[in-house]
């Protein structure tokens, strides 16, 4: 039933098409994901090699300020409905590198986060529990990061021009709000926090 009463939500919940950014250790845990022992197509999870075919955007260790500028452009070059997960400790809060000038502390400044899998490293089975939890949002239509992005959008823009001055490309709405992001619904911190069993975040 819950395909003929909402057939492009469930297309979208079970064909998430992954693009992931490897900025640090964390895509080492990839390989065993999408290969034949754990087998992320089982769940419908698929790699892409563009942005412009993605839906879920996977953020696979520690974000740079240089390498900021690459994320905010991977993710607006991404069709709606899109979702973000932070994977492992470093995108939550620095981690290891925590007081490093040239960490970002707090992605979801940036960019909106629908999910984090906490650890260091995440095991592929915190993927697992992530993807299912992603689910979970997509159907109580809390995974609407996309949606804050477009609304605060304003918000968002300055708080990356505010980094790096010229960010080097045109807004990608116009006219947007000037409120800052607005905290996601829900009693979930950040849209949801998915960690992995027996793993905290540093």
């Amino acid at each position: 039933m819950k395909w003929l009463k909402s057939p492009g939500k469930m297309a979208h919940k079970y064909s998430l098409h992954v693009v992931y950014f490897c900025t640090g250790c964390g895509i080492i845990e990839i390989p065993p994901v999408i290969t034949a022992r754990w087998d992320a197509e089982r769940f419908g999870v698929i790699p892409v090699a563009t942005p412009r075919q993605a839906n879920l955007f996977l953020i696979t260790g520690y974000v740079s300020v240089k390498t900021l500028k690459a994320v905010i452009r991977t993710y607006e070059q991404m069709p709606e409905p899109k979702y973000t997960v932070g994977f492992g400790s470093c995108p939550i809060n620095g981690g290891m590198y925590w007081d490093s000038y040239n960490t970002i502390k707090h992605l979801d400044k940036y960019i909106p986060i629908d999910g984090w899998i906490a650890g260091c490293m995440p095991r592929p089975e915190a993927v697992f529990i992530a993807v299912t939890h992603l689910w979970t949002l997509i159907d109580k239509e809390m995974a609407n990061g996309y949606i804050r992005y477009r609304k605060n959008y304003a918000a968002y823009r300055k708080n990356q021009e505010t980094l790096f001055g010229d960010i080097g490309w045109p807004p990608l709405y116009q006219g947007a709000a000037t409120s800052a992001p607005e905290a996601p619904s829900g009693h979930l911190p950040r849209s949801g926090d998915v960690r992995g069993a027996g793993q905290e975040s540093k």
